[in-house]
């Protein structure tokens, strides 16, 4: 396996994960940066290929307007900046760079995601009502989370109107979610809990590892479009 030089933006729970994690998934750390960092350069990535962006949603953007200026692709795990999607995009092609951006680097979450689009369809039409309820731990800042806010529109493109949802901020939760189908004599549930947070920092090297040497703006669907049934 060829190794992968990477930079890590965030030193949070997140950067910790990946720090610990890298170097048995063929990643070696070559730069660090802290939240309130000023955004990186060239020479402080330290010939990072990819940059792992987990920080705060104010400096997401700018971490990766940088790091595009300096030829590094970016992985972003940060949430709550995607109103400004749009223009990211056009500075990925304008630099001709690489960006892959998620709201969850679970490989399950990814495929429920899959899932909840399909389910959806068939249930259009019938009895069924949906309702999403999330939980993460209280120090989880954006509510409703990322991952759900994706869920519920994935649910809803299939089932053809709005998913309410439901956040719980309770205790140490890495993040559970429950897609509920409730119809009046029976239900549907389709759940996913994510154990411990390595489960993340494992998605998101996988991805890096995956984006090193593409081009264009990416998810982690494309990460899994081998896999049936995922497009």
């Amino acid at each position: 396996m060829t190794r992968l030089p990477i930079a890590l933006l965030g030193t949070g729970r997140m950067g910790r994960e990946l720090a610990a994690l890298a170097e048995s998934r063929g990643c070696d750390v070559v730069a660090t940066f802290g939240s309130g960092d000023a955004p990186p350069d060239a020479a402080r990535l330290g010939g990072a290929r990819v940059a792992l962006e987990f920080t705060e949603p104010a400096a997401a953007v700018a971490n990766v307007r940088a790091c595009l200026a300096a030829g590094c692709a970016v992985v972003v795990g940060t949430t709550g900046w995607y109103e400004r999607l749009p223009e990211v995009r056009d500075e990925v092609a304008r630099t001709g760079g690489a960006l892959l951006w998620a709201a969850n680097f679970s490989l399950g979450v990814n495929i429920l995601e899959s899932l909840a689009e399909v389910a959806g369809r068939l249930l259009a039409g019938t009895p069924f009502d949906a309702h999403l309820v999330e939980t993460h731990h209280v120090a989880k800042k954006d509510a409703p989370s990322g991952t759900a806010q994706v869920l519920a529109r994935a649910t809803a493109a299939g089932l053809g109107r709005d998913v309410p949802v439901t956040s719980v901020r309770t205790g140490s939760v890495p993040g559970t979610h429950a897609l509920v189908f409730d119809a009046p004599f029976e239900q549907l549930r389709l759940e996913h809990e994510a154990r411990d947070r390595r489960v993340f920092a494992e998605g998101a090297l996988l991805a890096a590892r995956w984006l090193d040497g593409r081009r264009g703006v990416f998810t982690m669907r494309d990460v899994l479009a081998p896999l049936p049934g995922v497009e």
